[in-house]
């Protein structure tokens, strides 16, 4: 009886522990809660784009008024500004590596680079959409139009959130203010990340790389 009290204080102990340290919380999948409930909301996310997705290949040789996208598109640099975005995908996993060896240094550096270079994608994104509009495409112009800039924008708008979400995790792990496991707080927000790259990759081949 007295090896049976042991082993059930032990165990209560063990399972204290691991609520302490925040390693307890997981779903019936293996996965953590938090890991959960990233993945089915990137998965709502893939529907949306899905349906943006749609509607653009549907409205994009619908052109009544204003210029045809062979006419105004930049494939070089539209190019650049993707490569530059997939390159912070590269700099997001040495973020995450950095914080799994627990150098907060380094995670820091790596999410100020991937948080840089995501700001310089969104800034040739609004030179595009500048140059777009004085060559005569606007939001109403057509339906090419309207499809082009809502799903390109709303793309961008991810991009923005993340960049934001980038610096806000860089103060917060400056000031030591992650209570449960900082790599995956990193992480977490990398997954976020490399499902915005992923899906402008598919943005780029449909919209730019195929003609309509």
């Amino acid at each position: 009886m007295a090896d049976i009290a042991t082993h059930d204080i032990d165990h209560a102990t063990d399972n204290a522990t691991d609520h302490a340290t925040g390693h307890g919380h997981h779903s019936s999948t293996g996965l953590s809660n938090n890991k959960l409930a990233m993945w089915l909301f990137l998965g709502s996310e893939c529907l949306l784009f899905g349906g943006l997705i749609s509607t653009y290949m549907l409205y994009r040789g619908r052109v009544q008024n204003g210029p045809h996208p062979s006419q105004i598109y930049d494939i070089p640099f539209t190019s650049v500004s993707s490569f530059v975005l997939l390159m912070s995908s590269l700099t997001m996993v040495l973020a995450v590596s950095s914080a799994q060896r627990k150098d907060d240094t380094k995670t820091n550096l790596w999410l100020l680079i991937t948080a840089l270079l995501g700001a310089t994608f969104i800034g040739g994104q609004v030179y595009e959409f500048t140059a777009f509009y004085r060559e005569g495409l606007g939001f109403t112009t057509s339906l090419f139009g309207s499809s082009f800039y809502s799903l390109t924008g709303f793309h961008g708008v991810h991009v923005s959130i993340g960049v934001i979400m980038l610096l806000s995790l860089m103060g917060i792990i400056k000031k030591g203010k992650i209570t449960g496991d900082k790599a995956e707080v990193v992480e977490l927000i990398g997954l976020y990340w490399h499902f915005v790259d992923i899906v402008w990759i598919i943005i780029f081949t449909l919209v730019y790389l195929i003609p309509s």
